[in-house]
């Protein structure tokens, strides 16, 4: 990344707001190089610099990424006048790094959201040309019947101007009817709509993958950790 002010050094690890770090550091309380700076405009290496806050070591990253378990009823967006949305369930630290989530699921849809500050990560991952496979876990109101499978597999026409992409199903029980359902593309409510064409209704709908990064189900809903390097390796960070 090269060369940076010292308070968006610190500002894009988002410890805190610009005014605040420029407060911070004229107290004294950074160091650069083991040297007090009290300026917050002096130039750091983001890959050379050694800079503390409070004596507690602050290691540069340019992006963040976050595997949250989304729970019901909150919107994925970063924000809205009504509503509670995913971001509003993050700490200060992670709102400050103007992250994103990955993608949208319903409101009333749970599992697996990425949210990330890098743009270009996101795209990859949902380009449809990129072919990334979404691995939903569906509980239905009845059974479709095996026929649901084969008109998933050749791409379910939803009506005159949207026909899916062919997607795998697998039903996994049969009382209560869930399903799996693998999808290549997410338009609006799609695989509600393309289990209503077969003529079933979701009654309950949550991710559990994304490309090849599964929930981690020790994540409750509404909790969130960042990835792992492993995890970061999965979805292509690099």
């Amino acid at each position: 990344m090269g060369s940076m002010r010292l308070d968006r050094f610190l500002g894009e690890q988002g410890i805190a707001t610009r005014s605040e770090l420029k407060k911070i550091i004229k107290k004294g309380r950074v160091k650069v190089d083991g040297r007090i700076c009290t300026d917050p405009g002096c130039h750091v290496d983001t890959e050379t610099s050694r800079v503390t806050l409070d004596d507690v070591p602050v290691e540069y990253s340019r992006y963040v990424y976050l595997m949250m378990n989304k729970p019901g009823g909150v919107l994925t967006a970063t924000t809205d006048r009504y509503g509670r949305t995913v971001l509003d369930l993050l700490t200060d630290k992670y709102r400050r790094m103007e992250v994103f989530p990955v993608g949208r699921l319903d409101k009333d849809t749970e599992g697996l959201l990425i949210i990330t500050n890098n743009g270009s990560l996101a795209h990859n991952l949902l380009s449809p040309k990129k072919r990334v496979p979404k691995l939903y876990e569906a509980h239905l109101d009845r059974y479709p019947g095996e026929l649901a499978i084969d008109a998933f597999k050749k791409g379910v026409v939803i009506n005159s101007e949207f026909t899916a992409l062919p997607a795998e199903l697998r039903f996994i029980s049969m009382e209560p009817v869930i399903a799996h359902v693998e999808i290549y593309e997410g338009k609006y409510h799609q695989v509600k709509r393309m289990f209503k064409a077969v003529g079933a209704e979701v009654t309950y709908l949550k991710r559990l993958r994304m490309g090849q990064l599964e929930l981690d189900e020790k994540l409750k809903p509404g909790e969130y950790r960042e990835l792992t390097e492993e995890e970061k390796g999965l979805i292509g960070t690099e």
